[in-house]
């Protein structure tokens, strides 16, 4: 029997677990609806502010509850997937097919957090070329960098469920332990923002920016608009290099889920 065909019978079972009818449909139909709704374009655009930053302002406004759901279907996806399997014992049935570990757990991961994240963005991007397609098709690498940092937020909380529920092998436990990660990483946005202020130090902006690189993001097109009483204006490179210190972070974390995965599983 060849790799590919066990990799996609796999591939198959988690799809058919973690999607099943309506799941897909409903997904779509609530990033839709709540995209529409919570839509903003920040005022009304002049001359002498970027069409960037409407563009932001707009796609950053879509984000509030379409990224809670997002965080809380990748949650699902990993405790009641890969956590029942440890829970209830399939994972042995699993690991009897002629794959690597490393493979079934690459299966596993891709419909978890690959197809939950193509529903997220097709609506989204679908809602907001629908809204402004004159101002959004210009400015895509606007959209694209909007989308990338919020993201990274996601797959962060994702990631660390996914390795707690390797760890303690109960889906239920890994869940509520994300579900608090997600609400302490929001009531921490908001008191880093308090405090960066009332010391006047961007110092906290910047290092919770190393795992919520959406702050650096917004704080750069801010400044596009707003010249003076800007607390933090970091510059574009500097931006991406957030970027790519939080994917750095989540990319540990999962390596991690790996090799616990590969080496210190035991079933």
């Amino acid at each position: 029997m060849g790799k590919g065909k066990p990799f996609l019978e796999i591939l198959a079972s988690a799809l058919h677990g973690d999607y099943k009818f309506p799941i897909p449909e409903f997904l779509t139909f609530l990033f839709l609806l709540s995209s529409f709704i919570f839509a903003s374009f920040g005022g009304f655009a002049s001359p002498e502010i970027p069409e960037e930053y409407f563009v932001f302002f707009m796609t950053n406004s879509l984000m509030g509850l379409p990224l809670f759901i997002l965080v809380m279907l990748l949650l699902k996806n990993i405790t009641t997937g890969i956590g029942n399997d440890l829970e209830k014992g399939i994972i042995q049935t699993i690991l009897a097919y002629p794959l690597k570990r490393r493979s079934i757990l690459t299966a596993k991961l891709l419909s978890a957090f690959g197809v939950a994240i193509l529903l997220f963005l097709g609506a989204q991007v679908s809602a907001l070329c629908i809204l402004a397609p004159d101002m959004v098709v210009p400015n895509l690498s606007v959209v694209f960098l909007t989308y990338v940092a919020n993201i990274s937020f996601a797959l962060f909380i994702a990631s660390i469920t996914l390795l707690m529920t390797l760890v303690l092998r109960k889906g239920s436990l890994a869940i509520v332990i994300g579900i608090m990660f997600f609400f302490f990483f929001i009531i921490l946005s908001d008191l880093v923002s308090v405090l960066a202020r009332a010391m006047n130090s961007v110092l906290l902006m910047q290092l919770y920016s190393l795992i919520t690189p959406s702050l650096a993001v917004g704080s750069y097109y801010r400044s596009l608009r707003f010249k003076v009483n800007i607390l933090w204006a970091p510059s574009f490179s500097e931006v991406l290099l957030y970027i790519g210190v939080a994917y750095g972070i989540i990319a540990f974390i999962l390596l991690l889920s790996y090799f616990y995965f590969c080496r210190r599983l035991n079933v």
